[in-house]
């Protein structure tokens, strides 16, 4: 089975960047769909991002959309999330994903590997 381990996080302003990053390891990650999800305090956790296997195809959520970009790099096994503009209700735990399955999916329960997660705080 693939391994995930995020990092990148941390606390930033409002309106700056900070890039995620994804390392699988243990099998071949160009095998894997995968993606980005992120849980806030009391809430349930929520689909942020995907990427087919090869990286040409991409879905956003809407609260997303033109700020952040999801790519991979699968010569270094490395999945990324750039995040730009971001505003305080991007403050959530951030956690990379990945499924054997055919296509990329919007939920949770469709991914079977998952990292441990990486803190954004965004402050205003």
């Amino acid at each position: 089975q693939v391994q995930l381990v995020e990092s990148g996080g941390g606390l930033v302003q409002v309106g700056e960047s900070l890039r995620l990053s994804c390392a699988a390891s243990g099998r071949t990650f160009s095998n894997y769909v995968a993606g980005w999800f992120r849980q806030a305090p009391g809430k349930e956790r929520e689909f942020v991002a995907t990427i087919n296997r090869s990286g040409s195809v991409t879905n956003y959520a809407d609260f997303v959309k033109g700020r952040f970009a999801i790519s991979r790099d699968n010569a270094k096994n490395t999945m990324y999330l750039e995040m730009n503009s971001l505003k305080p209700e991007d403050t959530a735990v951030y956690y990379c994903a990945a499924s054997l399955r055919f296509s990329t999916s919007r939920y949770p329960p469709d991914y079977e590997y998952w990292g441990q997660g990486t803190q954004v705080t965004v402050s205003s």
